[in-house]
């Protein structure tokens, strides 16, 4: 295959990812993590499913980064998982230090690459890639709106008992406790969930949505969720190498769109080739309009809080 993608960390969410790739063909994949032998065993393991899968993608294990050299994405998973009742605010000074060895690593040998982070507090951390890489805004994008948007899609799907796919959601802001779910542009089958939901139950489901991270963690005790982040990854890969143009929430750069200045915030972007081809302003009410500024306003409290 002509396209590369390197995965910097090899646990759940990373691992993950690294596989979705492969298996649907999608790039050769190189899989870093600074523990020995963990991603040179996964990839192993992974291209042993090769013959029963079919796929002809290749990944590679490694702890060196000259082995990502030449690599059209690099996908930064690497980080300090949440435990539970650790927001994911707290992660903010573990997580600096990593995600800025990292880009510091994978720039060197990969300055044409677009960045995709996963690191938690996620806009934060994208915010501080895009400051120590250099490179422009458009090429440094965080993932969290499409699975912000997954999470409500499926909350939404259960409600009412309906097919997720059949299910569009928009999610704005912060990947966070502040995020703002959009009932108005959120919809089953064409139908806004306005007329379908009665208001107590959307902000029921606006709430789940907010939790959703935490609601895992919980349950899971000793890790965090790793299967919908991946999922939503990959979407994003997909719509960057081959998409040309796909509309999907990310976490990117605002240069005073939605009234918001130096702050990486979610909202509905055309993802393509060059990474960000352009910022969808959707018309909010006042009431919408407050609550992205409110959320956006705790991003830039956080991004304060770095050493850059």
């Amino acid at each position: 295959m002509n396209k590369k993608v390197t995965v910097v960390g090899a646990g759940f969410v990373g691992a993950t990812c690294a596989r979705r790739i492969v298996e649907g063909d999608i790039a050769d994949t190189i899989l870093i993590d600074i523990v020995e032998g963990m991603p040179q065993g996964k990839a192993l393991d992974m291209m042993q499913s090769a013959p029963v899968e079919g796929f002809q993608a290749k990944i590679t294990g490694t702890n060196e980064y000259r082995d990502t050299a030449g690599s059209d994405i690099v996908v930064i998973t690497a980080g300090l998982a949440r435990k539970p009742g650790m927001s994911r605010d707290d992660l903010q000074s573990m997580n600096a230090k990593i995600v800025s060895d990292v880009v510091k690593n994978t720039t060197i040998h990969s300055p044409k690459a677009i960045i995709i982070v996963v690191t938690n507090p996620l806009d934060v951390m994208t915010y501080l890639a895009y400051k120590i890489s250099g490179f422009q805004k458009h090429r440094v994008i965080g993932m969290a709106g499409v699975l912000d948007s997954a999470r409500y899609r499926y909350f939404i799907a259960e409600a009412l008992s309906a097919p997720p796919y059949a299910v569009q959601a928009m999610v704005l802001g912060g990947h966070g406790d502040a995020m703002v779910p959009l009932p108005r542009y959120s919809t089953v089958n064409g139908i806004p969930i306005t007329q379908l939901l009665p208001q107590d139950k959307i902000e029921n489901i606006n709430d789940r949505t907010r939790n959703g991270g935490a609601e895992i963690v919980k349950l899971l005790k000793t890790g965090s969720a790793f299967y919908a982040p991946s999922a939503s990854v990959v979407e994003m890969v997909k719509s960057i190498l081959y998409g040309g143009g796909n509309i999907l929430p990310c976490a990117a750069y605002l240069s005073g769109e939605y009234g918001l200045r130096d702050v990486y915030c979610g909202v509905p972007v055309q993802l393509g080739a060059n990474g960000v081809e352009k910022i969808i302003e959707l018309e909010l009410t006042n009431a919408e309009k407050e609550l992205l500024k409110k959320s956006s306003e705790g991003v830039k409290a956080q991004i304060g809080q770095l050493s850059i």
